[in-house]
């Protein structure tokens, strides 16, 4: 594990898979996940990087367990909710995570739908998908990226702009994945969701979501998940703040994986000719979708 010290330069390497940049252990280990067996039953919660997957799987969590906070905190996030797609050399990958956990199982991808294994699709398995504006997932990833050794050095915050305007992140481009999601959810079991509206109305998303995961929760269960899954106590809590991993692998003195969690960061990132490319950029690229609507951030 040494090599893999903040101290030192090692980071995971990366490359494509499908025009698609991934780390390295991904993309050698391609056939296996993309032959992934998901079952009927699975729960997949879908997103691209920095979307709030973790505050989701939290909510989803407290839901199936009705609001057992105990019970939500039996593991770490990580544990919980098997990452798919993820491969860290030494540590058990998502895939072995996945085959080994009992159904019913909730599952974690950050995959754009046409590499999503096709299993998920031809299980009609439900699919939880959760987007988010991209100015601020632009810089809630940069952040990520600082403390992650998981990805890529971002370089500065410039570079980083340049890489994520042009699609050269892992995952690949923003506009891609919320448009090819937006586009599936009419044809699957896909409840598409929105970072802002969980916000601004916790309790109602909330609520949402437990409609389509097939529980009916009273008034009093839903607002202790919303407080439990509110900013300030998920950063406090060790079982959803990503502090149980080892600082080899996320320096949370870089920057906090739970970092700010608010609506409209970018606006101290941006730089006015920044902000001017973006938008003339999101433009052209979200021209063919009324996704627009959405991302009220102009």
């Amino acid at each position: 594990m040494e090599d893999l010290k903040f101290d030192s330069t090692k980071r995971l390497a990366v490359d494509y898979v499908e025009g698609i940049l991934q780390p390295k252990p991904t993309c050698d280990t391609w056939d296996q996940i993309w032959n992934f067996q998901a079952r009927p039953d699975d729960l997949l919660i879908s997103t691209y990087p920095k979307a709030g997957t973790t505050w989701t799987q939290e909510m989803v969590d407290l839901i199936q367990n009705e609001g057992d906070v105990d019970r939500s905190q039996r593991a770490p996030t990580h544990e919980r909710f098997p990452f798919i797609e993820l491969i860290i050399p030494g540590l058990e990958s998502g895939l072995e995570q996945a085959n080994a956990t009992p159904s019913p199982r909730a599952l974690k991808t950050h995959l754009p739908i046409h590499l999503l294994p096709p299993s998920f699709l031809e299980n009609n398995c439900k699919i939880i998908y959760v987007a988010r504006n991209p100015k601020d997932s632009m810089v809630s990833y940069y952040h990520f990226h600082r403390m992650n050794k998981g990805l890529p050095d971002p370089g500065t915050w410039e570079e980083f702009f340049e890489s994520f305007l042009a699609g050269k992140v892992c995952w690949g481009p923003w506009y891609d994945h919320v448009k090819g999601w937006w586009d599936a959810k009419d044809q699957h079991r896909i409840l598409y969701l929105f970072y802002e509206d969980m916000k601004r109305n916790p309790k109602h998303e909330i609520q949402k979501l437990a409609a389509f995961i097939g529980k009916s929760l009273d008034d009093k269960v839903l607002d202790k998940i919303v407080h439990h899954t509110s900013f300030d106590v998920m950063k406090q809590n060790p079982m959803a703040n990503y502090t149980s991993v080892p600082v080899e692998f996320m320096n949370h003195s870089i920057s906090p994986f739970l970092r700010k969690g608010t609506v409209g960061d970018w606006k101290n990132h941006f730089t006015v000719a920044q902000n001017d490319r973006f938008d003339e950029d999101y433009k052209q690229k979200m021209a063919d979708t009324i996704l627009t609507s959405h991302f009220q951030f102009l």
